[in-house]
């Protein structure tokens, strides 16, 4: 998995060109079966991918918080919410809490999160592949696909299925 990682960078890269064409297409003219595309290449992915063998989400970005996530993981560690924010979170560019730092501090040595039962909703729905209204993320995606080789795959995947009219 290791050396997966390490190559997604360029591979991402590589296709950028590629798929910022892809999506713009998608956002101009969805197929009607999108959601259940997306729901269908989605499973399939996390039938093979095994999170825990990766975490690389984990390892180089930070969720958002929301007002709900705070609350929720304070009263998972009893701290005021006040508190939970000045020890782990920050106010980043657009506005939003985010970790303070990377990588995420409720990751263990194992991969496994601390924090699994309480965790943001941003990292419940990582990498978002399977959302409704999937094209209306591209943006998003186009992100996820630099760090999770699964929305890698599954991006390369829709592409091939659009290709063939599926």
């Amino acid at each position: 998995m290791e050396e997966i990682i390490k190559a997604l960078p360029k591979r991402a890269k590589d296709k950028e060109n590629e798929n910022k064409k892809f999506f713009a297409k998608l956002r101009a003219k969805p197929p009607k079966n999108l959601d259940y595309m997306m729901q269908e290449l989605h499973e399939q992915e996390f039938q093979v991918t095994d999170c825990l063998s990766c975490a690389n989400c984990c390892k180089t970005t930070g969720p958002l918080f929301t007002a709900k996530d705070i609350s929720r993981i304070s009263k998972r560690f009893k701290m005021k919410e006040f508190d939970f924010i000045q020890q782990y979170l920050r106010i980043d560019e657009d506005n939003d809490y985010v970790l303070q730092q990377t990588p995420c501090v409720f990751l263990g040595a194992d991969n496994y999160c601390s924090i699994y039962e309480y965790r943001p909703k941003a990292c419940r729905e990582f990498p978002h592949t399977d959302r409704k209204k999937f094209q209306q993320i591209s943006k998003l995606t186009l992100e996820n696909v630099k760090m999770c080789p699964a929305a890698f795959n599954i991006v390369e995947a829709l592409k091939e299925s659009v290709a063939k009219g599926k």
